[in-house]
């Protein structure tokens, strides 16, 4: 029958690439103890991070994910170990898999580099999906081929979500900031004939995308600008800001920065889009959302944010009307605001 192209719904991809995280969240919150002393007391996540001694961003990115397994749940704001936790990893309980689950803390990569992550959060020089090198503003042409394809491979069905929403026809120009491979801005540009759209990147991943964009016979429309987007100043004149998989590789802190700078260079009335996987309002899931945000805890400085934190960060910055609808691209979801 021959292969497919690419469509809106990667669901079932999706959800077999975020199976490798179920097992090491079981194993290290197993061999941490955490299911043990949720088991005896509910705990808010820094109450449980100062008893154990565990760094207390990776633990809350932790806990979403055993919440979203159904091991704990959270209430009031403190977290409790679930029937399942306290029946089969208490290892006091008659029915405790310990002796089972003992051996994959060895063999499973994944349980060391997130037991590390737990112990001592995340170093620079442990960063694996190029943030580091978007942070210092120095990527070369090797690391942005690397880069484009893995952000493109797993990007189609969310941009082909994305650029079917009706709110990018009433809308003449586009940036997409931090662009990697530019699928984003060439999936929105090839649905809406009449939209220009300038992908924005370092030099050497803005270059990369360039040859993208003629892969995809979009050159009159799509055009490139090589920038570092924390650093320099930003190119104005667009309607509207589009950033994709972009927040979550960075600190609140430094998404308070992006949505200034975001601010600052567009015109009254113009409109910021983020396109993410939400975390949703309590931060306990789902688990298509805590398992990525597992990804970003082991790669980048960030996590999956739900939308009252990206409404916080976009209102600090001046941003009003904050709002997100599901696109259909998967998993992923449109926030949205606009500058007054």
């Amino acid at each position: 029958m021959g292969p497919l192209p690419p469509s809106q719904d990667d669901r079932t991809i999706w959800d077999i690439w975020e199976s490798q995280f179920r097992l090491p969240v079981a194993t290290v919150a197993d061999e941490l103890g955490i299911l043990h002393r949720l088991s005896d007391k509910a705990l808010t996540t820094a109450e449980l991070a100062g008893e154990l001694e565990l760094h207390e961003h990776s633990l809350s990115i932790l806990l979403a994910a055993l919440a979203s397994s159904d091991l704990v749940e959270k209430r009031g704001g403190k977290w409790s170990a679930m029937p399942a936790a306290r029946t089969w990893l208490h290892p006091e309980a008659e029915g405790y898999w310990g002796g089972f689950l003992f051996r994959f803390r060895e063999s499973n990569p994944l349980h060391g580099q997130l037991l590390n992550a737990m112990k001592t959060g995340l170093r620079p020089e442990d960063m694996t999906s190029g943030a580091v090198e978007w942070e210092r503003g120095d990527m070369s042409a090797e690391a942005a081929e690397r880069i484009g394809a893995f952000m493109h491979a797993h990007s189609q069905a969310p941009a082909r979500g994305a650029a079917v929403q009706r709110v990018f026809s009433e809308i003449g120009t586009l940036m997409d900031v931090g662009c990697g491979s530019g699928v984003y801005g060439i999936e929105i540009a090839r649905a809406n004939p009449a939209l220009k759209v300038t992908l924005l990147d370092l030099d050497a991943m803005a270059d990369e995308a360039g040859k993208y964009v003629t892969r995809a016979g979009l050159t009159g429309r799509v055009s490139t600008h090589g920038c570092n987007m924390f650093e320099d100043e930003w190119p104005t004149g667009h309607d509207a800001h589009f950033f994709s998989n972009v927040f979550h590789d960075w600190s609140e802190e430094t998404n308070r920065l992006l949505a200034a700078k975001s601010f600052a260079a567009l015109p009254s009335g113009g409109r910021i889009f983020l396109n993410e996987i939400l975390m949703d309002d309590e931060g306990t899931g789902p688990w298509q959302a805590a398992a990525f945000s597992v990804m970003m805890l082991l790669g980048t400085l960030g996590k999956q944010y739900s939308l009252p934190e990206y409404r916080a960060i976009l209102e600090s910055a001046g941003f009003t009307d904050v709002q997100a609808v599901r696109t259909g691209g998967g998993y992923y979801s449109l926030v949205s605001a606009r500058k007054p």
